[in-house]
């Protein structure tokens, strides 16, 4: 009997002191939830931009041809830097009479192109300090081939040597990719030289001719409006006198 209840007992505890007892009780271990991935940047195709934002064919049509609008895509796509275009209307290109860029070779247009691309994004704020960092180097290089900038109450001016000109619209500013509108092509130093033609000096106005009535009227005074002359007036002065006298003549004679 003592036998039994010993069997027991040591069973009971050996049941209880298994591992196996433990597992069932133990608590399973907490997992951290895992983050989401962030979602990825909006590809920015720049073809479609310059078709339907504004005239830029012209100058889309030289991205095209010279296949830098494909390194502009990925700068502005595969790059944590971004993209700065200042793209000039049709009529900048069919104003632009000397220089010509009818005779530029083929890499001389890819240089034009990339000249005017930035390798970073700049919103319009940024070129209040950009300014005091002038030159600023361009996807063509630096030296002839950077852009001088000016923040004038609020509007950004661009200097190439050859060209001078100002930030007219932002056709599109969301980070990475910037797009200015400029009112004339920026011609770099590298390609036309350092022989900058000087400015033309502003026409002078027109004379402007005197009207009739000022002409008439002038500034001196018209005859009935000028005062009598001192001859003038003694000659009144005397006809008084003449006409007294014979007044007084003609009295004596009654009283006679």
């Amino acid at each position: 009997m003592d036998i039994t209840v010993i069997f027991m007992i040591s069973s009971t505890l050996v049941l209880v002191c298994s591992p196996s007892s433990y597992a069932q009780t133990a608590l399973p271990p907490t997992l951290s939830p895992t983050p989401a991935p962030a979602p990825a940047p909006e590809y920015v195709n720049l073809t479609d931009l310059l078709s339907v934002a504004g005239p830029f064919h012209t100058f889309l049509n030289y991205l095209v041809s010279t296949k830098v609008i494909e390194t502009f895509q990925n700068q502005a796509n595969n790059t944590d830097e971004g993209i700065t275009l200042f793209v000039p209307k049709d009529e900048s290109f069919s104003s632009l009479k000397k220089p010509s860029l009818s005779n530029l070779t083929q890499d001389q247009l890819k240089s034009l192109c990339l000249f005017h691309a930035l390798p970073h994004y700049y919103s319009l704020a940024d070129f209040k300090a950009l300014s005091q960092a002038s030159p600023i180097n361009t996807l063509a290089g630096g030296g002839e081939y950077a852009l001088n900038f000016t923040y004038v109450s609020g509007t950004v001016h661009l200097s190439s040597g050859w060209t001078n000109t100002k930030v007219s619209s932002a056709v599109h500013a969301k980070d990475p990719v910037a797009i200015y509108q400029v009112d004339k092509v920026l011609l770099p130093e590298a390609i036309f030289g350092t022989d900058i033609p000087p400015t033309p000096a502003p026409a002078p106005a027109p004379d402007i001719a005197p009207s009739a009535d000022t002409e008439k009227g002038g500034s001196g005074s018209s005859p009935t409006s000028s005062p009598p002359s001192s001859s003038h007036r003694i000659v009144t002065f005397g006809g008084v006198w003449s006409q007294l006298v014979l007044a007084i003549s003609g009295g004596l004679v009654l009283f006679l």
